[in-house]
Parts: structure tokens; C-alpha cells; sequence
């Protein structure tokens, strides 16, 4: 199984002793604000999750739990290649973890799957989520009106798109 070392942050696959600081991830209402569920009311939620990113990971999915300073603080990778996603804890939120898990992600993505893109799907209030996506390269592709119901709300969508050979150009210059 990969795993993936940055300047701060250690990318491994999820096992399932993570848990209980999954669950304070998927269950933090800020954290999954924009989310594709509600916040988890109770940790069997979290642990149907995690083991369906245990499975989906041993599968050859590039998903990864995010460590920062020895503690599991979110997730960031595909779930279903091509469209990336990411989640990390409020507490960290600011610190650039996001770019740099989002990179390391890329970066591990381009390098091992036979991909031309990537996509992301984002909340069109989610500002921090559009600046990080566009930071990295990720252009603007396309959006539509009411494509998540979550908690009792239609929740619209703006698609980003990031070519291989786009980010292979930022990398080298």
C-alpha cells in the first residue's frame, strides 16, 4: 500500500483504528458543510464510510487518510479516479494542508494511474474549496443547479477539470 510523506503531512490508506478521528471529521458540522452527507450523527455512519474506503483503497483506489503532527485530520484523494476530493478537520483549517495534501495527491495520481484529467465537483459557496482547486491549476468546466440533496437541501454544483499536461507545465516551471 502507498503512502505518501510531505513537508508536514503523511498520506497513508485508511485502517480501520482511524476511526474515531474519521468520525470527528465526518461528524463535525463545519467540516461537512459542504460535504456530500450531512454530518454523521453516530460513529456506525463513520465506520460504514471507512470501511468503504478501506475496500475501495485495497481495490487500487488513490484515497489516503491525511496525518498532521501524528493525527489522522481528514482524507484527500479519489475516491472514484478521475474526481478528487478532500476533507480535513476545522482545526487545521488555514495552514495550507489542504494545497499540500491536494498536490501530494496529484502528483501520486498522474505519476501511477493512466489518466489525461482530473475533476472535482464543488459547492459554488464553498470560496476556500474554489481558491484551493484554482491555486492548483484546476479550470472552471462547468456547473448545474440542484445535483446533491443532502440533509432535506438541493445543493448546486461547479465542475473544475485539471489536464495532466497542465499540471506537468506548473510542476516543471
Amino acid at each position: 500500500m502507498t503512502t505518501i510523506r510531505t513537508a508536514r503531512l503523511l498520506l497513508r490508506p485508511a485502517r480501520s483504528d482511524d476511526l474515531d478521528a474519521i468520525h470527528a471529521v465526518l461528524s463535525h458540522p463545519e467540516a461537512t458543510r459542504w460535504w456530500s452527507t450531512p454530518p454523521h450523527e453516530d460513529i456506525e455512519q463513520s465506520r460504514t464510510w471507512l470501511e468503504g474506503m478501506i475496500a475501495n483503497t485495497a481495490a487500487g483506489a488513490a484515497d489516503f487518510v491525511v496525518e498532521y503532527q501524528g493525527r489522522v485530520v481528514g482524507k484527500a484523494g479519489c475516491w472514484k479516479a478521475p474526481e478528487v476530493g478532500y476533507i480535513l478537520h476545522p482545526d487545521v483549517w488555514g495552514r495550507g494542508l489542504g494545497n499540500e495534501a491536494l498536490a501530494a495527491v496529484i502528483d501520486h495520481v498522474f505519476a501511477t494511474k493512466n489518466l489525461d484529467a482530473l475533476t472535482a465537483d464543488v459547492d459554488p459557496n464553498n470560496a476556500a474549496s474554489i481558491r484551493l482547486l484554482e491555486r492548483l491549476g484546476f479550470v472552471r468546466t462547468g456547473e448545474a443547479k440542484a445535483t446533491w440533496h443532502i440533509g432535506g437541501q438541493w445543493m448546486d454544483s461547479l465542475y473544475y477539470g485539471l489536464e495532466r499536461s497542465r499540471w506537468q507545465m506548473r510542476r516543471e516551471g
